[in-house]
C-alpha cells in the first residue's frame, strides 16, 4: 500500500486507491448506503455481502448506520477479499475518519482473527471475511445476502472482480428483491449485472463520479 498526495491509500497490485480522494465515508454512504436504500431496508438479521473488505470502511459505515436505525436485532456482514491488509495498514487508512473512532478501534481489535473465523462487534454485527479468489469462494458460499456491496478496483484495473462468471454467483446468492450497489457505472458492468438477472440503472455518483450503478434483483 502506499498513499497519494492527499494521503488517501492506494493498491500498489491495482494502482488505484482505496476509496474517495474527496471523502472516503461520505462516498461509501453515497454508494453502498444509499445505493442499496440503507438504512431504509434494515430489519433484523439483515444481511450485506461485499467483494472486496479492504480497509473495513465499508463494514464500519454500515455498522454506524445499523446503530443509529435503533435496530436490536443481528446485522450479518461476510466480506470476499484476496489481498488483506495488515493490521498497521488498516490502522493508517482509517486514521482519517476521527468519527469512527471507536467503532475502528474494536475492528482493529480482532483485525488479526479476520478470515480465521466469524467475529462479533458491539450492537449485534456479526462480521465473516473470507479470504481468497472471489471468484472461487463466492459460488462455494452457503449464505445468501439482502444487499451487495460491490467494491472492488477499477474494472480496468482488477476485471477479475467484475468477470460474468462472478456476478451470476452473486446474484444466485443474493435474496429475492435483494439489491447491489457499485461506484462504477461501466457499460460492461451493467450489461453483466442485467444478464445476471439484475434490473440495472445509472444514478449520479459521489463527488468527481458523474455516474454510479445500482441493481435490484428481479
Amino acid at each position: 500500500m502506499t498513499w497519494s498526495p492527499a494521503g488517501v491509500p492506494v493498491s500498489r497490485r491495482f494502482e488505484d486507491p482505496y476509496f474517495s480522494l474527496a471523502d472516503g465515508l461520505e462516498e461509501t454512504r453515497h454508494v453502498f448506503l444509499t445505493g442499496n436504500d440503507l438504512p431504509e431496508r434494515f430489519t433484523p438479521g439483515f444481511r450485506i455481502a461485499e467483494l472486496g473488505f479492504g480497509t473495513g470502511l465499508n463494514l464500519l459505515a454500515a455498522a454506524a448506520a445499523w446503530w443509529t436505525s435503533g435496530q436490536t436485532g443481528p446485522l450479518y456482514f461476510t466480506s470476499f477479499e484476496a489481498f488483506p491488509l495488515s493490521r498497521a495498514e488498516a490502522a493508517a487508512a482509517l486514521s482519517a475518519f476521527r468519527t469512527l473512532d471507536g467503532p475502528t478501534s474494536e475492528l482493529l481489535s480482532v483485525w488479526d482473527d479476520l478470515g480465521k473465523r466469524p467475529v462479533s462487534l458491539s450492537g449485534g454485527i456479526f462480521l465473516e471475511v473470507i479470504l481468497g479468489d472471489a471468484r472461487h469462494t463466492v459460488p462455494a458460499w452457503t449464505g445468501m445476502a439482502d444487499a451487495w456491496f460491490l467494491d472492488g478496483f477499477a474494472p480496468a484495473r482488477n476485471p477479475e472482480l467484475w468477470e460474468p462468471g462472478l456476478i451470476t454467483a452473486v446474484a444466485r446468492h443474493t435474496s429475492a428483491g435483494g439489491s447491489a450497489a457499485t461506484y462504477t457505472a461501466a457499460g460492461h458492468v451493467r450489461r453483466t449485472l442485467a444478464e445476471a438477472g439484475f434490473d440495472v440503472e445509472r444514478v449520479p455518483g459521489y463527488g468527481r463520479k458523474r455516474h454510479m450503478t445500482k441493481a435490484r434483483l428481479r
